[in-house]
């Protein structure tokens, strides 16, 4: 038998050594918290997958940063303390930058502007002001844990405004009691309330209820330093490809 030399051994321990490194490295995945309702940014398609325009970005991203990402549907009012905790990675899920959130989390650079307007019936007539001053019995809908509801809680409903605030899981499902007549008036995104229409449901938007617009990020942890700067650096790249623009058409993003 012919003897293997100790130094032999030490190569071909290093190669496999090396080779299992390489292969975690390979694996490295991050997990990518998502709103599972909320499109035409994240949500499930009906075959069950993530679909959306944060969530096919953050895929070419992973790709061209050398890395690979699970989407994890989430629940939006406990998405930034299950990032906080360690459950998710980040978060690109079309969420507002606001001064709150920005004592928690770090963001990288904006990639869309939010607008919020104010939604009704189809075949409503009222108006954003008989919305705000009417009827104090009025049903108004918003999504819980949004920079919408903390900005119709401080600067509606505690100076006043006499309407009954109903808090949703998800835009969609505000969209929906709005069209059954269980809402008056509902809160949403001009792209929220837009793809609603788009899906047939009769709705309709009359305007803005005086929330500021918002800039949308993706979100990490305060000491992702590291992670912060790849996303970055990956939506850089992302929005100067062809690719950036084909999303935001297919996606209808504007």
């Amino acid at each position: 038998m012919k003897r293997i030399g100790f130094q032999s051994i030490f190569l071909v321990a290093a190669m496999i050594v090396a080779g299992v490194t390489g292969a975690f490295a390979e694996e490295k995945v991050l997990i990518n918290g998502i709103d599972a309702n909320y499109p035409p940014f994240s949500f499930i398609d009906a075959t069950g997958k993530p679909d959306g325009l944060d969530v096919k970005a953050a895929e070419w991203i992973a790709k061209e940063m050398g890395f690979k990402v699970k989407h994890q549907p989430t629940d939006w009012a406990a998405i930034i303390p299950s990032l906080k905790a360690g459950k998710i990675d980040f978060i690109a899920s079309g969420m507002s930058v606001t001064p709150e959130r920005k004592k928690e989390v770090n963001f990288t650079q904006s990639y869309h502007k939010t607008i919020m307007m104010l939604a009704v019936r189809k075949d409503s007539k009222l108006t954003v002001e008989e919305c705000l001053n009417g009827d104090p019995k009025f049903n108004w809908g918003v999504q819980r844990g949004t920079s919408e509801a903390k900005w119709v809680e401080e600067n509606l409903v505690k100076k006043g405004k006499k309407f009954i605030l109903q808090q949703y899981d998800s835009a969609p499902l505000a969209m929906e009691d709005l069209a059954n007549g269980r809402l008056q008036c509902a809160v949403a995104s001009e792209i929220s309330a837009q793809e609603a229409i788009d899906k047939g449901i009769p709705v309709k938007t009359i305007g803005r209820y005086g929330q500021p617009d918002d800039e949308t990020a993706y979100a990490v942890r305060k000491e992702d330093t590291d992670l912060l700067k790849m996303l970055n650096e990956g939506l850089t790249k992302l929005m100067a490809t062809p690719y950036w623009k084909e999303l935001n058409e297919k996606y209808k993003v504007k």
